[in-house]
């Protein structure tokens, strides 16, 4: 098995506020650790996020689309640092969305390690 460290950035997410963009799909064969979350408001005011795992992964449990956080308010010109501290396990296909209440307005950087 190999393990690599990545990064995964998105600039002024989402394209609309109300439809969560996806920053992060795990690959085909690859299980990912998260080993954090930044999120960024480059807006003049404050903004709510919402933060979304999607998981279809089928096997003994039910997985389902969770949210991981909701309306979760960033002051302007800071950031929240999220996921940090407790590790996530992300399997095959499950995806990392972000939402925001204005559109375009947030940062996102996420570091992962990917298992193959």
């Amino acid at each position: 098995m190999a393990n690599t460290f990545k990064v995964k950035t998105n600039g002024a997410m989402p394209a609309s506020a109300g439809t969560p963009l996806t920053l992060y799909t795990v690959p085909s064969s690859t299980t990912s650790v998260v080993l954090g979350l930044i999120l960024t408001n480059i807006h003049t005011t404050s903004v709510t996020v919402d933060v979304q795992l999607v998981s279809d992964t089928s096997d003994t449990e039910t997985n389902e689309t969770i949210l991981l956080a909701k309306d979760v308010t960033i002051p302007n010109g800071s950031s929240l640092e999220l996921l940090s501290g407790g590790k996530l396990v992300f399997q095959t296909t499950d995806v990392l969305k972000i939402d925001c209440s204005v559109s375009a307005k947030i940062d996102a950087c996420l570091s992962i390690m990917e298992i193959t």
